[in-house]
C-alpha cells in the first residue's frame, strides 16, 4: 500500500488531491498544511499539522509516517508579498523544500513538487521542459532555487510547473476567476492586463497530473497548464460570460498600469507534449474550466 503524505493540503490544490486520493483504499493518505485544523475536516480525513519549515517536526513526522510517496503543494505564492517579504519567502519556499528533501532521502520516499512558469522571464514563449529559466521576480527566483535544490539532491523527485491555477476550494484565497467573480458580482470596475498572456490551469487537471505522475512513476520536469492561451482580459471576459455577468465593467490596460511590487513575465505558454504523452493528459480550455468552476461554486451553495 502506497502511504501518501500531501503538504498544503488546505490550499486550493492540496484539497484537491485529498478528495482524489484520500478515499482509495490501496492508498494511505495523511493531509497537512501549517493550519491546526483541516478545512476537509467533517469528511474524516487524516490531517495532522505541519509547518514545512520547521526542519525538526517535518524530520519527526516523516520519520514516523514512512511515506512512499510526498506531494508538496504548499508554497508561498503571492508574488507581490514573496518581492517585500524576501526573507519569509525563502524561508517557506527554498528552506521547506529543503527540510522535505532531507527528510525524504532517509525514508526513500518521492517528491513530487509544484513549480511556476514565473521562473522564466516570458520573451521566448512557448517554453519546453529543459528551456533556460531566467526569473524575474523574486517569487520566480525562490521556485527556481527551490527546482535547484531537487535537481541536486539525487533523491527520486518530479516538478510540475504550471500557470494561473483556477477553480473551487473551502476558504482558499482568491484565484484569479474568483476575484472577477466577486467584483463583478458588486458591480467593481476592475482594470485587466491585456499584455499578460498565459494558459490558465483548471486545478482539476493539475491534481490529475500529479497523481499521474505518481501512478505511472514518472520522474524529472513536467509542464502542465490549460490548453488555451489567453490574455487576463480575456480570461475576465470569459468569466463574465460563463456566469452572465456585466463585461462593460470590466476595463483593458497594460500591465505597467497595474504598478504592482513585482514584474511578471508577460507570455508564458507552455508546450504540453511531455505531459501528454508520458501521463495521457488532455487539460480544458478557458471555457470549459470556467464551467466547472461554475457548476462547483452552484454545488457548494446547495450543501
Amino acid at each position: 500500500m502506497k502511504r501518501i503524505l500531501i503538504c498544503g493540503s488546505n490550499g486550493l490544490l492540496g484539497q484537491r488531491l485529498c478528495l482524489m486520493l484520500g478515499n482509495q483504499t490501496e492508498y494511505e493518505v495523511l493531509n497537512t498544511s501549517h493550519h491546526r485544523s483541516f478545512v476537509l475536516e467533517n469528511q474524516l480525513f487524516d490531517y495532522t499539522q505541519l509547518d514545512i519549515t520547521h526542519k525538526s517536526d517535518v524530520k519527526s513526522l516523516i520519520s514516523s509516517f514512512q511515506p512512499t510517496v510526498i506531494f508538496n503543494a504548499a508554497a508561498a505564492t503571492n508574488v507581490d508579498w514573496c518581492e517585500t517579504h524576501r526573507e519569509e519567502a525563502w524561508k517557506i519556499n527554498v528552506n521547506g523544500v529543503e527540510n522535505l528533501i532531507e527528510a525524504a532521502r532517509k525514508v526513500e520516499a518521492k517528491l513530487i513538487h509544484v513549480s511556476t512558469d514565473y521562473i522564466f522571464d516570458g520573451k521566448h514563449s512557448p517554453y519546453r521542459e529543459d528551456d533556460r529559466p531566467e526569473p524575474l521576480s523574486y517569487y520566480g527566483k525562490s521556485k527556481l532555487a527551490a527546482e535547484n535544490a531537487l535537481r541536486t539532491s539525487e533523491i527520486c523527485y518530479a516538478i510540475v510547473r504550471t500557470i494561473v491555477v483556477y477553480g473551487y476550494g473551502i476558504n482558499v484565497k482568491r484565484n484569479f476567476p474568483l476575484w472577477v467573480l466577486e467584483n463583478l458580482r458588486a458591480g467593481n470596475s476592475i482594470r485587466c492586463a491585456e499584455d499578460q498572456v498565459n494558459n490558465p490551469t483548471y486545478v482539476g487537471d493539475l491534481a490529475r497530473s500529479l497523481v499521474k505522475i505518481m501512478e505511472r512513476d514518472r520522474e524529472g520536469i513536467y509542464h502542465v497548464c490549460g490548453s488555451e492561451a489567453a490574455s487576463r482580459l480575456t480570461f475576465a471576459h470569459r468569466v463574465a460570460e460563463v456566469f452572465n455577468l456585466d463585461a462593460s465593467l470590466i476595463h483593458s490596460v497594460k500591465s505597467s498600469d497595474l504598478q504592482l511590487a513585482a514584474r511578471r513575465p508577460l507570455q508564458t505558454s507552455f508546450v504540453l507534449e511531455k505531459a501528454q504523452r508520458d501521463l495521457g493528459i488532455e487539460p480544458l480550455d478557458v471555457r470549459q474550466g470556467l464551467t466547472l468552476l461554475k457548476q462547483e461554486l452552484e454545488q457548494s451553495r446547495r450543501n
